[in-house]
């Protein structure tokens, strides 16, 4: 609700002009679990008064039920909205509220300090100005204090109040707190904070809330509400270049074309150059057109529609922007990146990004280092794990446009995607493009791949054998390309094993390793595509994520995935190699079937079962089935 004023009787425009023209500032309470952040922020609303009387009335009743005071008012149960918050007595989600007060306006998240649900802290602290980071005067600096001041800086926030809460339960000692600060102000001197307000606090007491406390009078600063009215933040979205990210084409009829979005950051004018980022073409704002009518400008945050003076071509996720200012326009770039995910990042494996409007693959083609959040050091690491930091190269397939996160907040950032179960899997926050990138361009040749492939009287195609080791594969493959050969075929066979030999032999088992070794070899199957041939490739394969990405790099036809769908059992039974057995004794970690997954194609063009059909006999069904798809007939070329 809106702080209490005489004009809400006397003039209500006038009240709502002023709560208009009032500053906003969006500020996060973090910390570990039991800090006090929903307690603080239940005491800032109730001091203030700025709670409904139904709401006091179900406070009071909570608070006698489930809340942790004895009785007494609970502020905490104000924020902590959700039942099994209530039951656990910690933030799970987070919450949001908005406030004012005489000087200013407010949107307050109160994040979860469990380690769990970190990713719901970096969302919360994605759009704030300040961090109140809280601290238990009992316990001082803890872990997920540190992670969470150091995702506050990945973020770009850069101001912080340092609230040494429950400072009542030490006798309000000037001295503990002065460690505190004094740790604080060390751990994070590398961390680019512009201002550290370090406040002693009771949230439960009222210390320091609202008003100086005569519990610590060697305490001269500002009390907490007071520093938040003043505390001067940077420059927001509004005075950063234009940026409006083309959510929607809005062709109604014939004699409207239209740009829909939201304005990221910037300022448009009716008359303003515009050019698009991508292509490079500019024209004028003709036109900036809203329900409520036409307006001669326009600023970040407003949702508006741009009509523009010359018919140029703009898709959805194209961004507009100044053409003296445009954004960065790269395919490749690095990044800061914060994982969200139960399943490890693994690169190489491919993901989707979504950076506003844009959607496109991606990879993470090179994890750099790993963030210890403790020490703030760089270490070496192959994957990210649930709530680890790191710094990585990406690589998409098509350019995107962005600006680096440190200059703008609101066009540098984008959340990772798993494209097989469309979860967010992680965010990230951009440093810099690789300028690399912009100098290697595919090379057209005059001779293309139905040519060669017509040349050969076939059409080129992925065979990809995939099965659980023991399986069958690579026996099957070789009588298939044995068959092929003797029809005339041009073939190659890339087997698991023989790859090992040569182009994958720095690699080892794990999941990151298991998803370098199948895009390399994806991509080596692609160019023997290229060149016509039929290529059979036999891997165990064990992740769909994987397979998937080999089949993205050619064309829909031109990839049959062959599942050989032999029971483990079948599989241990056979063990001609005796892995199985090595595995079970734990002399093999990684190991598919046994400690390590093997996800089953859902759709494979073609299956077979070696458990109750000859390897011979499987072989023919996979010719016949390839005469069936066409892929061992020629077709003419368009040259």
């Amino acid at each position: 609700m809106a702080h209490k004023s005489d004009l809400i009787a006397d003039d209500i425009l006038g009240y709502l002009k002023a709560q208009e023209e009032k500053s906003l500032l969006r500020f996060i309470t973090c910390g570990s679990v039991d800090d006090g952040k929903s307690t603080l922020i239940g005491r800032l609303l109730w001091d203030s008064k700025l709670i409904f009387e139904d709401q006091l009335a179900a406070l009071e009743s909570d608070s006698r039920k489930v809340g942790t005071q004895g009785g007494e008012i609970d502020f905490a149960l104000l924020l902590d909205g959700l039942q099994a918050e209530r039951e656990q007595g910690i933030t799970i989600d987070v919450a949001y509220r908005f406030f004012s007060t005489d000087k200013r306006k407010f949107i307050v998240a109160d994040t979860p300090g469990h380690e769990q649900y970190t990713r719901n802290m970096a969302t919360g602290a994605s759009t704030a100005d300040v961090a109140v980071i809280l601290i238990d005067g009992r316990k001082g600096i803890l872990t997920q204090t540190r992670r969470h001041s150091f995702i506050t800086s990945l973020l770009g926030i850069k101001h912080v109040v340092l609230a040494v809460n429950k400072m009542d339960l030490i006798d309000y000692d000037q001295a503990k707190f002065d460690s505190i600060v004094a740790e604080y102000r060390e751990f994070s001197k590398d961390l680019g904070y512009s201002s550290i307000t370090a406040i002693p606090l009771s949230a439960l007491r009222g210390d320091n809330m609202i008003d100086a406390s005569p519990n610590t009078p060697w305490y001269e600063g500002p009390s907490l509400l007071a520093h938040l009215e003043t505390v001067q933040v940077e420059q927001d979205a509004i005075d950063k270049p234009f940026r409006m990210p083309v959510q929607w084409v809005n062709r109604p009829n014939l004699d409207f074309r239209g740009f829909s979005g939201t304005i990221s950051s910037g300022i448009v004018k009716q008359g303003d150059p515009i050019a698009v980022t991508a292509s490079g073409q500019t024209s004028k704002v003709k036109e900036i057109v809203t329900y409520d009518g036409n307006l001669d400008q326009a600023f970040a945050g407003q949702a508006v529609t741009l009509t523009l003076e010359d018919e140029i071509d703009i898709s959805r996720g194209d961004v507009l922007a100044p053409p003296d200012a445009c954004p960065e326009f790269a395919d490749q770039f690095e990044a800061r990146i914060i994982w969200m995910h139960e399943d490890h990042l693994l690169p190489g494996r491919p993901y989707i990004i979504k950076m506003g409007a844009q959607v496109t693959n991606a990879q993470i083609s090179d994890l750099k280092y790993k963030v210890n959040v403790n020490t703030l050091e760089h270490m070496a690491g192959k994957t990210l794990e649930l709530n680890e930091v790191g710094i990585a190269n990406i690589s998409t397939d098509k350019a995107l446009a962005f600006d680096p996160y440190d200059q703008n907040r609101h066009s540098g950032r984008f959340i990772i995607i798993d494209r097989y179960s469309n979860a967010t899997v992680g965010a990230g926050m951009v440093n810099h493009s690789l300028r690399r990138a912009t100098n290697v361009k595919w090379q057209e040749m005059d001779i293309n791949k139905k040519s060669r492939a017509y040349q050969k009287g076939q059409q080129s195609a992925v065979l990809w054998f995939t099965g659980l080791s023991g399986a069958g594969k690579s026996t099957i493959a070789n009588l298939v390309e044995k068959k092929l050969h003797a029809m005339g075929k041009h073939t190659y066979t890339l087997d698991g094993d023989n790859v090992r030999h040569g182009l994958n032999k720095d690699l080892g088992f794990t999941d990151a390793d298991r998803v370098e070794n199948i895009r390399r070899v994806g991509e080596t199957a692609k160019l023997f595509v290229d060149a016509g041939i039929i290529t059979l490739v036999s891997f165990i394969s064990p992740f769909r994520s994987e397979r998937q990405f080999a089949r993205s790099l050619v064309d829909d036809d031109e990839f049959i995935e062959v599942f050989i769908d032999t029971p483990i059992e079948v599989c241990e039974q056979r063990d001609v190699k005796g892995l199985y057995k090595k595995a079970r004794a734990g002399e093999i970690a990684n190991f598919t079937g046994i400690d390590s997954p093997y996800e089953a194609p859902t759709n494979a063009e073609i299956t077979v079962n070696t458990s109750d059909q000859t390897a011979e006999q499987a072989a023919e069904v996979i010719v016949a089935k390839l005469e069936e798809f066409g892929v061992l007939g020629a077709w003419y070329p368009e040259i």
